[in-house]
Protein backbone atom coordinates (compact mmCIF):
# COMPACT_ATOMS: atom_id res chain seq x y z
CA UNK A 1 0.00 0.00 0.00
CA UNK A 2 1.36 3.16 -0.72
CA UNK A 3 2.23 6.20 1.85
CA UNK A 4 -1.93 7.80 1.75
CA UNK A 5 -3.11 4.29 2.69
CA UNK A 6 -3.34 4.90 6.22
CA UNK A 7 -5.79 7.86 6.19
CA UNK A 8 -8.48 6.10 7.27
CA UNK A 9 -6.86 5.59 10.38
CA UNK A 10 -7.69 6.70 13.73
CA UNK A 11 -5.05 9.28 14.34
CA UNK A 12 -5.43 11.24 10.84
CA UNK A 13 -9.31 11.40 11.18
CA UNK A 14 -9.09 14.25 13.53
CA UNK A 15 -8.10 16.09 10.20
CA UNK A 16 -12.31 15.29 9.14
CA UNK A 17 -13.18 14.47 12.29
CA UNK A 18 -12.37 17.47 14.08
CA UNK A 19 -10.79 15.72 17.07
CA UNK A 20 -7.51 16.01 18.71
CA UNK A 21 -4.51 13.94 18.25
CA UNK A 22 -1.60 12.52 20.53
CA UNK A 23 1.25 15.01 20.86
CA UNK A 24 3.68 15.18 18.17
CA UNK A 25 7.46 15.20 18.47
CA UNK A 26 8.42 18.73 19.42
CA UNK A 27 9.36 20.89 16.70
CA UNK A 28 11.50 24.64 16.27
CA UNK A 29 8.25 26.69 15.62
CA UNK A 30 7.94 28.59 12.28
CA UNK A 31 6.75 31.98 11.34
CA UNK A 32 3.10 31.58 11.36
CA UNK A 33 1.69 31.02 7.97
CA UNK A 34 -0.91 33.22 6.89
CA UNK A 35 -4.67 31.85 7.36
CA UNK A 36 -6.05 30.17 4.22
CA UNK A 37 -9.98 30.56 4.07
CA UNK A 38 -12.29 27.97 5.26
CA UNK A 39 -14.15 25.91 2.69
CA UNK A 40 -17.76 27.12 2.58
CA UNK A 41 -19.72 24.01 2.82
CA UNK A 42 -23.31 24.00 2.31
CA UNK A 43 -25.40 20.58 0.86
CA UNK A 44 -27.15 22.75 -1.24
CA UNK A 45 -24.46 24.04 -3.47
CA UNK A 46 -23.54 20.35 -4.11
CA UNK A 47 -23.88 20.74 -8.24
CA UNK A 48 -23.05 17.22 -9.02
CA UNK A 49 -22.32 13.68 -7.59
CA UNK A 50 -20.14 11.39 -9.45
CA UNK A 51 -19.10 7.99 -8.90
CA UNK A 52 -15.90 6.26 -11.03
CA UNK A 53 -14.44 2.51 -11.24
CA UNK A 54 -10.83 2.89 -10.61
CA UNK A 55 -9.25 -0.58 -12.26
CA UNK A 56 -7.36 -1.54 -9.34
CA UNK A 57 -4.36 -4.57 -8.92
CA UNK A 58 -3.55 -5.62 -5.92
CA UNK A 59 -0.21 -6.59 -7.60
CA UNK A 60 0.68 -3.06 -9.00
CA UNK A 61 -0.39 -1.68 -13.02
CA UNK A 62 0.54 -3.91 -15.80
CA UNK A 63 2.95 -2.91 -18.42
CA UNK A 64 3.87 -6.05 -20.47
CA UNK A 65 4.16 -7.10 -24.14
CA UNK A 66 2.40 -10.18 -25.77
CA UNK A 67 2.38 -11.78 -29.10
CA UNK A 68 -1.57 -11.93 -30.85
CA UNK A 69 -1.76 -13.54 -34.15
CA UNK A 70 1.42 -11.99 -35.39
CA UNK A 71 0.92 -7.97 -34.07
CA UNK A 72 2.88 -6.76 -30.80
CA UNK A 73 0.66 -6.28 -28.10
CA UNK A 74 1.81 -3.98 -25.15
CA UNK A 75 -0.28 -3.44 -22.13
CA UNK A 76 -0.97 -0.75 -20.17
CA UNK A 77 -3.44 -0.59 -17.86
CA UNK A 78 -4.57 -1.67 -13.76
CA UNK A 79 -3.51 1.95 -12.35
CA UNK A 80 -5.99 2.11 -9.68
CA UNK A 81 -6.56 5.47 -8.19
CA UNK A 82 -2.96 6.61 -9.48
CA UNK A 83 -3.81 6.77 -13.26
CA UNK A 84 -3.59 10.39 -13.97
CA UNK A 85 -0.20 10.87 -11.94
CA UNK A 86 1.41 8.00 -13.85
CA UNK A 87 -0.25 8.48 -16.88
CA UNK A 88 2.97 10.07 -18.96
CA UNK A 89 5.37 7.90 -17.21
CA UNK A 90 3.16 4.56 -17.65
CA UNK A 91 2.66 5.28 -21.30
CA UNK A 92 6.77 5.78 -21.69
CA UNK A 93 7.09 2.22 -20.57
CA UNK A 94 4.55 1.24 -22.54
CA UNK A 95 6.22 3.00 -25.90
CA UNK A 96 9.58 1.50 -24.95
CA UNK A 97 8.65 -1.56 -24.91
CA UNK A 98 6.77 -1.62 -27.94
CA UNK A 99 7.90 0.92 -30.48
CA UNK A 100 11.60 -0.05 -30.93
CA UNK A 101 11.81 -1.88 -34.25
CA UNK A 102 8.38 -1.34 -35.10
CA UNK A 103 7.28 0.52 -38.92
CA UNK A 104 4.18 1.35 -39.76
CA UNK A 105 0.62 2.61 -37.76
CA UNK A 106 0.17 2.10 -34.75
CA UNK A 107 -3.17 1.12 -32.88
CA UNK A 108 -4.48 2.66 -29.57
CA UNK A 109 -7.17 1.21 -27.39
CA UNK A 110 -8.99 3.42 -25.57
CA UNK A 111 -9.41 7.13 -24.80
CA UNK A 112 -8.87 7.59 -21.31
CA UNK A 113 -5.90 9.50 -20.03
CA UNK A 114 -3.78 6.03 -20.61
CA UNK A 115 -4.88 5.73 -24.09
CA UNK A 116 -4.26 9.61 -24.75
CA UNK A 117 -0.90 9.59 -23.21
CA UNK A 118 0.31 6.34 -25.52
CA UNK A 119 -0.81 8.19 -28.22
CA UNK A 120 0.51 11.56 -28.12
CA UNK A 121 4.22 9.89 -26.98
CA UNK A 122 3.79 7.46 -30.46
CA UNK A 123 3.12 10.52 -32.70
CA UNK A 124 6.08 12.37 -31.16
CA UNK A 125 8.06 9.05 -31.87
CA UNK A 126 7.11 9.72 -35.59
CA UNK A 127 4.37 6.91 -36.24
CA UNK A 128 0.41 7.51 -37.02
CA UNK A 129 -1.61 6.64 -34.21
CA UNK A 130 -5.56 5.30 -34.78
CA UNK A 131 -7.32 5.83 -31.00
CA UNK A 132 -9.87 2.87 -31.10
CA UNK A 133 -12.41 3.27 -28.51
CA UNK A 134 -16.01 2.99 -27.14
CA UNK A 135 -16.67 6.01 -25.37
CA UNK A 136 -15.19 9.35 -25.77
CA UNK A 137 -14.10 12.14 -23.03
CA UNK A 138 -16.45 13.45 -20.92
CA UNK A 139 -17.62 9.88 -21.14
CA UNK A 140 -14.97 7.84 -19.79
CA UNK A 141 -13.60 7.26 -16.42
CA UNK A 142 -10.78 9.32 -16.34
CA UNK A 143 -12.77 12.12 -16.70
CA UNK A 144 -13.73 11.47 -12.67
CA UNK A 145 -10.66 11.32 -11.42
CA UNK A 146 -9.66 13.94 -8.55
CA UNK A 147 -6.28 15.13 -10.72
CA UNK A 148 -3.74 15.16 -7.90
CA UNK A 149 -0.62 14.44 -8.61
CA UNK A 150 0.18 12.20 -6.10
CA UNK A 151 -0.05 8.32 -6.01
CA UNK A 152 -2.60 6.72 -4.68
CA UNK A 153 -4.65 4.03 -3.87
CA UNK A 154 -2.43 1.35 -6.91
CA UNK A 155 -1.27 -1.84 -5.36
CA UNK A 156 -0.46 -3.23 -1.95
CA UNK A 157 3.36 -3.35 -0.86
CA UNK A 158 2.97 -6.86 0.28
CA UNK A 159 2.02 -7.76 -3.21
CA UNK A 160 4.99 -6.07 -5.86
CA UNK A 161 7.89 -6.98 -6.49
CA UNK A 162 11.22 -5.22 -7.06
CA UNK A 163 11.32 -5.33 -10.44
CA UNK A 164 7.55 -3.26 -10.68
CA UNK A 165 8.91 -0.81 -7.73
CA UNK A 166 11.19 0.43 -10.37
CA UNK A 167 9.06 0.22 -13.35
CA UNK A 168 6.61 2.44 -10.62
CA UNK A 169 9.59 4.74 -10.06
CA UNK A 170 10.77 5.00 -13.08
CA UNK A 171 7.03 6.07 -14.66
CA UNK A 172 6.45 8.13 -11.72
CA UNK A 173 9.73 10.20 -12.44
CA UNK A 174 8.87 10.55 -16.13
CA UNK A 175 5.11 12.10 -14.93
CA UNK A 176 6.77 14.37 -12.88
CA UNK A 177 8.91 16.00 -15.36
CA UNK A 178 5.97 16.40 -17.83
CA UNK A 179 2.96 17.89 -16.00
CA UNK A 180 5.85 20.44 -14.95
CA UNK A 181 6.15 21.60 -18.90
CA UNK A 182 2.21 21.53 -19.38
CA UNK A 183 1.40 23.69 -16.03
CA UNK A 184 -0.69 26.52 -17.16
CA UNK A 185 -4.59 27.43 -18.46
CA UNK A 186 -3.83 25.77 -21.84
CA UNK A 187 -4.10 21.94 -20.08
CA UNK A 188 -5.57 23.40 -16.72
CA UNK A 189 -2.85 22.36 -14.63
CA UNK A 190 -1.48 24.42 -11.28
CA UNK A 191 0.36 24.27 -8.08
CA UNK A 192 -1.47 23.93 -4.78
CA UNK A 193 -0.15 24.04 -1.37
CA UNK A 194 -1.50 20.76 0.03
CA UNK A 195 -2.35 19.78 3.82
CA UNK A 196 -1.84 16.33 4.93
CA UNK A 197 -2.99 14.84 8.25
CA UNK A 198 -0.54 12.30 9.27
CA UNK A 199 0.33 9.66 12.22
CA UNK A 200 4.09 10.25 12.07
CA UNK A 201 5.99 12.20 9.73
CA UNK A 202 8.88 11.04 7.92
CA UNK A 203 10.21 12.76 5.30
CA UNK A 204 11.68 9.79 3.45
CA UNK A 205 8.29 8.55 3.01
CA UNK A 206 7.25 11.17 0.42
CA UNK A 207 8.47 11.39 -3.48
CA UNK A 208 9.59 13.28 -5.47
CA UNK A 209 5.98 14.85 -5.69
CA UNK A 210 6.46 16.18 -2.44
CA UNK A 211 9.83 16.91 -1.97
CA UNK A 212 9.04 19.83 0.25
CA UNK A 213 7.17 18.28 2.71
CA UNK A 214 7.39 19.68 6.27
CA UNK A 215 5.75 19.51 9.60
CA UNK A 216 3.91 22.40 10.93
CA UNK A 217 4.04 23.66 14.20
CA UNK A 218 0.58 23.32 15.72
CA UNK A 219 0.64 27.35 15.27
CA UNK A 220 1.18 27.21 11.48
CA UNK A 221 -1.89 26.33 10.35
CA UNK A 222 -5.83 26.37 11.10
CA UNK A 223 -6.67 22.61 10.88
CA UNK A 224 -8.36 20.93 14.60
CA UNK A 225 -5.55 18.25 14.42
CA UNK A 226 -1.65 18.35 15.28
CA UNK A 227 0.22 16.37 13.49
CA UNK A 228 -0.33 18.54 9.90
CA UNK A 229 2.40 18.22 6.81
CA UNK A 230 2.45 20.37 3.99
CA UNK A 231 3.63 20.40 0.72
CA UNK A 232 3.22 21.45 -3.06
CA UNK A 233 1.93 19.21 -5.85
CA UNK A 234 0.30 19.92 -8.98
CA UNK A 235 -3.46 19.52 -9.43
CA UNK A 236 -5.22 18.64 -13.17
CA UNK A 237 -8.55 20.03 -13.83
CA UNK A 238 -9.70 16.85 -15.63
CA UNK A 239 -11.95 17.51 -18.11
CA UNK A 240 -9.89 20.05 -19.39
CA UNK A 241 -6.71 18.64 -19.62
CA UNK A 242 -8.46 15.49 -21.62
CA UNK A 243 -10.03 18.15 -24.31
CA UNK A 244 -6.67 19.66 -24.56
CA UNK A 245 -4.89 16.04 -25.20
CA UNK A 246 -7.43 15.05 -27.90
CA UNK A 247 -7.13 18.18 -29.29
CA UNK A 248 -3.32 17.39 -29.56
CA UNK A 249 -3.88 14.06 -31.08
CA UNK A 250 -6.09 15.15 -33.84
CA UNK A 251 -3.62 18.17 -34.26
CA UNK A 252 -0.75 15.41 -35.22
CA UNK A 253 -2.80 13.89 -37.32
CA UNK A 254 -4.32 11.25 -35.41
CA UNK A 255 -7.75 9.19 -35.82
CA UNK A 256 -10.08 8.62 -33.66
CA UNK A 257 -12.92 5.31 -34.34
CA UNK A 258 -15.26 4.65 -32.11
CA UNK A 259 -15.28 0.80 -31.55
CA UNK A 260 -15.81 -1.80 -29.05
CA UNK A 261 -13.85 -5.14 -28.38
CA UNK A 262 -15.23 -7.52 -26.67
CA UNK A 263 -12.68 -10.85 -27.88
CA UNK A 264 -8.63 -10.57 -28.33
CA UNK A 265 -10.29 -11.88 -31.60
CA UNK A 266 -11.43 -8.31 -32.34
CA UNK A 267 -7.99 -7.40 -31.62
CA UNK A 268 -6.12 -9.20 -34.01
CA UNK A 269 -8.44 -8.23 -36.66
CA UNK A 270 -7.13 -4.68 -36.73
CA UNK A 271 -4.48 -3.94 -39.37
CA UNK A 272 -2.00 -2.10 -37.13
CA UNK A 273 0.40 -5.17 -36.05
CA UNK A 274 1.03 -2.87 -33.12
CA UNK A 275 -1.63 -2.54 -30.72
CA UNK A 276 -1.63 -0.68 -27.03
CA UNK A 277 -4.21 -2.00 -24.90
CA UNK A 278 -5.24 1.41 -22.53
CA UNK A 279 -9.13 -0.20 -21.42
CA UNK A 280 -8.52 0.47 -18.03
CA UNK A 281 -11.38 -1.67 -16.04
CA UNK A 282 -12.23 -3.18 -19.55
CA UNK A 283 -8.81 -5.03 -19.64
CA UNK A 284 -10.76 -7.35 -17.11
CA UNK A 285 -12.99 -8.67 -19.69
CA UNK A 286 -10.54 -8.43 -22.71
CA UNK A 287 -7.74 -10.11 -21.72
CA UNK A 288 -9.35 -12.01 -18.70
CA UNK A 289 -7.30 -10.48 -16.17
CA UNK A 290 -8.93 -11.24 -12.83
CA UNK A 291 -6.87 -9.78 -10.21
CA UNK A 292 -7.78 -6.45 -11.83
CA UNK A 293 -11.33 -5.33 -9.95
CA UNK A 294 -12.92 -1.87 -9.28
CA UNK A 295 -12.83 0.54 -6.62
CA UNK A 296 -14.93 2.13 -6.31
CA UNK A 297 -14.66 6.46 -5.53
CA UNK A 298 -17.88 8.83 -5.10
CA UNK A 299 -17.54 12.36 -5.61
CA UNK A 300 -19.42 15.20 -4.01
CA UNK A 301 -18.73 18.45 -6.16
CA UNK A 302 -19.29 21.80 -4.59
CA UNK A 303 -20.13 25.12 -6.32
CA UNK A 304 -16.64 26.35 -7.63
CA UNK A 305 -14.69 28.81 -4.88
CA UNK A 306 -11.86 30.55 -6.73
CA UNK A 307 -10.61 31.78 -3.31
CA UNK A 308 -9.69 28.49 -2.21
CA UNK A 309 -6.18 27.23 -3.09
CA UNK A 310 -5.09 24.81 -1.13
CA UNK A 311 -6.04 21.10 -1.01
CA UNK A 312 -6.53 18.86 1.84
CA UNK A 313 -6.66 15.15 2.94
CA UNK A 314 -7.42 13.00 5.80
CA UNK A 315 -9.20 10.94 8.31
CA UNK A 316 -10.22 8.89 4.77
CA UNK A 317 -11.42 11.76 2.53
CA UNK A 318 -9.94 15.19 1.00
CA UNK A 319 -11.10 18.21 -0.97
CA UNK A 320 -9.20 19.39 -4.20
CA UNK A 321 -10.45 22.43 -5.57
CA UNK A 322 -10.79 23.05 -9.05
CA UNK A 323 -12.14 25.58 -11.49
CA UNK A 324 -14.97 23.40 -12.20
CA UNK A 325 -15.91 22.95 -8.68
CA UNK A 326 -14.65 22.15 -5.51
CA UNK A 327 -14.67 17.73 -5.42
CA UNK A 328 -14.82 16.05 -1.79
CA UNK A 329 -14.04 12.60 -2.01
CA UNK A 330 -12.28 9.85 -0.30
CA UNK A 331 -14.65 6.12 -0.39
CA UNK A 332 -12.49 3.79 -2.12
CA UNK A 333 -14.67 1.12 -2.11
CA UNK A 334 -12.50 -2.39 -3.77
CA UNK A 335 -15.08 -4.99 -6.03
CA UNK A 336 -18.13 -2.37 -5.90
CA UNK A 337 -19.11 -1.82 -9.84
CA UNK A 338 -22.23 -0.06 -9.25
CA UNK A 339 -21.62 3.40 -10.91
CA UNK A 340 -24.88 5.28 -9.13
CA UNK A 341 -24.20 8.13 -7.03
CA UNK A 342 -25.69 7.24 -3.31
CA UNK A 343 -27.15 10.44 -1.41
CA UNK A 344 -26.67 9.09 1.61
CA UNK A 345 -22.91 8.50 1.17
CA UNK A 346 -22.92 12.14 -0.19
CA UNK A 347 -24.32 13.62 2.92
CA UNK A 348 -21.69 12.09 5.07
CA UNK A 349 -19.25 13.36 3.01
CA UNK A 350 -20.61 16.99 3.11
CA UNK A 351 -21.11 16.72 6.25
CA UNK A 352 -17.19 15.89 7.61
CA UNK A 353 -16.17 18.61 5.59
CA UNK A 354 -18.70 21.32 7.11
CA UNK A 355 -17.74 20.24 10.27
CA UNK A 356 -14.63 20.82 9.72
CA UNK A 357 -14.75 24.16 8.21
CA UNK A 358 -16.86 24.89 11.60
CA UNK A 359 -14.05 24.61 13.59
CA UNK A 360 -11.42 26.15 11.27
CA UNK A 361 -9.06 28.79 13.46
CA UNK A 362 -6.59 30.71 12.16
CA UNK A 363 -3.00 30.68 13.89
CA UNK A 364 -3.14 34.07 14.34
CA UNK A 365 -6.45 34.34 16.15
CA UNK A 366 -5.79 31.29 18.65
Amino acid sequence: MDRRSFLAGSTSAALLAGCTVAPRPAVEAGTPRNCPPPLRVDPGHVIREVVGLRPYRRAGFVVRADSLDGKRLVHNYGHGGAGITLSWGSAKLATDLGLPGHTGPVAVIGAGVMGLSVARLVQEAGFPVTIYTKALPPETTSNIAGGQIAPHGHYRGAEVTPAWRAQYEAAMAYSWQRFQIMVGEDYGIRWLPTYEAVRNFDKSAYGIYARDAVLLDPAEHPFPADNIALWHTMYVEVGRYLRATMRDVRLAGGSVAIRDFATLADVAALPETLVFNCTGIGARELVGDEELVPARGQLAVLMPQPEIRYAYHGGGGYMFPRPDGILLGGSFDIGEWDTTPDPALTARIVERHRRLAERWTCPAVR
